[in-house]
């Protein structure tokens, strides 16, 4: 065989090697590529679980104390669960976590509270704030504390949350706690609504 057909041949031989390696080489980084992909997705649903679960067991945990000291004042304990899980994002918060305190209620006294910042919406925009909040010793204290403050009121107006003491239904009385002027944040209500219907806290109602 002539030298310069055989120097083509090898030419072509070297060629197909090459492209076999580089079409393997591309396969290898594509499924690489892949399974990376699947392990974060994977990664990222288990993590979506866990919070999920989180958040299932704190409202686990709150839904029987919110239960016993709605009930006696006519409050939907529904809407309660998911003002503590809105305001404390589901008991993570520093107030939560260190003073108990599900939903960010002020103090006065000093020996009974403690100075922290939040955010507030003060005139159509939201600011953080620095206040001095109140401690609970439990959660029970704090859901119990909640249940008083609506049933009676302001030290200021006895009837502050009419409204919410009126409402005939959960959705009613979620809304009015933006009427009665609980919460500054024009889309509270929606908020909580969302939540009520999400984990479907009507069934501690």
């Amino acid at each position: 065989m002539p030298r310069r057909k055989q120097n083509q041949l090898l030419l072509l031989r070297v060629f197909i090697v090459a492209f076999g390696l580089l079409v393997l080489l591309a396969g290898g980084l594509y499924y690489r590529r892949q399974a990376l992909n699947q392990e974060q997705l994977r990664e990222a649903q288990e993590a979506k679980q866990a919070a999920l679960q989180s958040k299932e067991k704190f409202i686990k945990v709150v839904a029987p104390l919110a239960q016993k000291a709605d009930k006696p004042y006519g409050l939907y304990p529904s809407v309660t669960i998911a003002q503590a899980c809105l305001e404390s994002n589901y008991g993570q918060s520093s107030l939560a976590k260190l003073y108990n305190n599900l939903f960010g209620v002020k103090g006065t006294d000093p020996n009974t509270s403690k100075v922290m910042t939040t955010s507030e919406y003060v005139n159509g925009h939201w600011k953080t704030i620095s206040g001095r909040f109140q401690i609970y010793d439990s959660y029970q204290a704090a859901i119990q504390a909640h249940a008083r403050l609506l049933a009676q009121g302001t030290t200021w107006n006895p009837n502050q949350y009419q409204h919410v003491l009126q409402a005939k239904d959960w959705r009613s009385q979620a809304k009015a706690l933006c009427q009665d002027g609980y919460a500054t944040d024009p889309n509270y209500p929606s908020k909580l609504i969302s939540l009520v219907e999400q984990f479907n806290l009507t069934k501690y109602d």
